[in-house]
Parts: C-alpha cells; structure tokens; sequence
C-alpha cells in the first residue's frame, strides 16, 4: 500500500482492521493536524498498519473486551505533524523519541517496531474517585497484559499504552503519585498486585 495520494485512497486506508472492534481510521485524529491544517498521513501505511495491528490485537481488544467500550484520544501521527508539534512546544517528544510509539509507521533507534495510543477507560472513571486510583488499573495492566509502557495522565486518568518488540513494562504518571510507579530492577516491578484491583472484572479476552 502507498502513500495516499487522493481522498479515495485515504478512506481505503482507513477501512484497514487492525483488529476485531478497531480500523485504522479511529487511530488518525490529531487536534494538531485538524487545527494546523496538517495531513496526518503515514508515509508507509503497511508498516503503520501492521504496527497498529499488534497494539489493537495485544492490548487494545483485551481492555475493551475487559472493561466496556475505549474511548480513543490519540494514536497515529505522522512525522510531520509530531515534528510540528515538538518544535511548537504542543506536547510532542522529538520524532526520534516518538518513533515506534506515536509514529507508527518509523522504527526507533534499536530498528524495532512499536505503536503507541492515548486511551481512556469510562468504567474507571465512573468507577473510582480518588486521585491515586489511576493506580488500580496500571497494575492491573502490568499484570494481565504483555504492555511496553504506560504514561498516566491527570484529565480522565487518560494513558499511553505502547505495545513495542521490545517491552520494558514501564509505569509512568503525571497524577499523583507522579514518577515512576514502577520499572525493571524496582521491588514492586515482580509478583502479584491483586490487591490494588480487587473488585475489578476479570480479563475477559
């Protein structure tokens, strides 16, 4: 598949399933591309697509089959729209810290491939009040699905959930507590945290 040159072969694209409940098209929204008027097309959409495909099938599908239905926030950006966004100060990482995470379609400097989507959870959200409950499902994450990394914010308790060939199951957070709630060689990194999501429903995928 190439680069789309025409509407038509924009929305083919689109129509692309990355897996059972997902299609390309729900990951390319960008506020930065909507706003600046920048097309957030992937300059190699089988390499974006296969990316996606194993973020929807390894992750995405396990928590909505889990927890009712994901809202999307972000996924998808091209080079050219996150290169914008680092050099406008608009929440964008350098285009080499963001390949195989939001970049979808460029490997990162290992040569691995990787994809990256912004996701929130409603049942948490209708679910739990206290500011530290984020906690709940992160562990949650960390123990029931093979995830890369996770970054947690504030609005919503939205999160970053990359699925990457190589995974270093990191735990990050702009909420309190912010830091790292855990990574490799950390105490709390092994082992079972069922008692941080008691009460949650089992994986259902």
């Amino acid at each position: 598949m190439k680069k789309p040159g025409s509407m038509k072969s924009l929305e083919d694209m689109g129509r692309a399933r990355l897996s059972k409940n997902f299609f390309f098209r729900d990951f390319l929204h960008s506020e930065i591309a909507d706003f600046y008027r920048i097309p957030n097309i992937p300059d190699d959409p089988e390499f974006a697509i296969e990316a996606g495909r194993r973020l929807c099938e390894e992750l995405l599908e396990p928590l909505q089959a889990t927890f009712g239905r994901l809202h999307i926030r972000s996924g998808y950006r091209s080079a050219e729209v996150n290169g914008f966004g680092n050099r406008n100060k608009l929440n964008c990482s350098s285009n080499a810290a963001t390949a195989a995470d939001h970049i979808w379609d460029m490997r990162d400097l290992d040569g691995c491939m990787g994809a990256t989507a912004c996701v929130v959870v409603p049942w948490l959200v209708d679910t739990y009040r206290d500011e530290q409950d984020w906690q709940r499902l992160a562990w949650w994450i960390h123990d029931k699905l093979p995830y890369a990394a996770l970054c947690f914010f504030p609005k919503l308790w939205a999160f970053n959930i990359q699925w990457h060939e190589r995974p270093r199951r990191i735990i990050q957070s702009y909420v309190r507590p912010r830091g790292i709630l855990t990574k490799s060689g950390m105490a709390n990194w092994e082992g079972d945290h069922f008692e941080f999501y008691q009460g949650f429903p089992p994986l259902r995928y």
